[in-house]
């Protein structure tokens, strides 16, 4: 679904990318709250609203994630779908640089590697476009910042989400409450079928993330993170084969730098998952071992 959804911000169109995010922001909180109101989860509203700092931080993701919805619909409906692919494919080299500078992480050398190589595909992009590929960065950093954020919460995913549309619905709502008053509101003016799309907005918000956390609890992290990368597999070849966006050599020599670097962290993941695997089993077996070699309760060893 995250793969495919270049296809529907432009059906919205004559709506410009500022109404668009306004109602995804508004109609997201219409549809969280029902999903709610099925789920009758309210516990965790309660304490929110007793911790200000948690509640900060609800209201700096919820300003953070904005920022990437606005410049995310605005890329797609300018004709740069293939440019904010490339921002969901550097995004796991900019979280990785956060957990460096921000938290202290260490990395392996495999993993210095692909952030080394990541820099290179930016610089040789930003030759290719004649610029920085802003785009793909904001969507990057944005989208990284967010997902630092949301790890000090610590929400579930449809509270989360939640509590971030919360935040969001009265700008939207006031925004939208402003284009009505100027005459400038879409919403309404090209029939009822384009007024169901912009509510639909709601829908193609919440249904990936409900999904996407209905399969972090049943599918193996490593095979979770490999998934990850169809949406901007999904998406670049949208931008190309679709509304055949231009790729010359350089843009090919950039993208094909930042697949490297994916396949090197790829494999180190992979490889790590493996060792760790190897590790744990030797540890139950030494363990199970250990058990079985100890004498039973009640018996006594021999005295030598």
């Amino acid at each position: 679904m995250w793969g495919l959804v270049p296809l529907f911000w432009p059906l919205l169109k004559p709506a410009g990318a500022a109404e668009i995010l306004a109602h995804r922001m508004a109609w997201s909180l219409v549809v969280v709250g029902i999903a709610m109101l099925f789920v009758r989860r309210w516990g965790w509203a309660r304490e929110l609203l007793r911790q200000p700092r948690r509640l900060g931080l609800v209201a700096l993701a919820a300003a953070v994630i904005t920022v990437n919805w606005g410049v995310y619909i605005w890329s797609v409906n300018s004709g740069h779908v293939v440019e904010a692919s490339l921002g969901y494919f550097i995004n796991p080299l900019v979280t990785i640089a956060m957990g460096v500078l921000l938290l202290g992480e260490r990395l392996r050398p495999v993993q210095w590697a692909a952030v080394g190589v990541g820099l290179a595909a930016v610089l040789v992009l930003a030759f290719g476009y004649g610029r920085p590929p802003w785009i793909s960065l904001v969507l990057a950093f944005s989208f990284a910042t967010y997902g630092l954020v949301k790890k000090k919460v610590n929400l579930g995913g449809l509270e989360s989400l939640a509590a971030e549309t919360a935040v969001q619905f009265l700008p939207a709502f006031g925004y939208l409450v402003w284009l009505a008053t100027q005459g400038d509101l879409v919403f309404g003016t090209e029939g009822a079928g384009h007024a169901a799309l912009l509510a639909a907005t709601g829908v193609v918000t919440a249904a990936p993330l409900v999904c996407f956390g209905a399969a972090a609890i049943r599918v193996p992290l490593s095979t979770l993170g490999l998934l990850q990368y169809l949406a901007p597999v999904f998406q670049f070849l949208i931008g190309i084969l679709y509304f055949h966006e231009a790729m010359p050599a350089e843009r090919w020599a950039g993208f094909g730098l930042v697949w490297l670097a994916l396949s090197l962290l790829t494999w180190d993941a992979l490889r790590t998952a493996r060792r760790n695997a190897v590790r744990m089993a030797a540890a139950r077996e030494a363990a199970a071992g250990a058990s079985a070699a100890a004498p039973a309760s009640g018996e006594r060893e021999p005295v030598v």
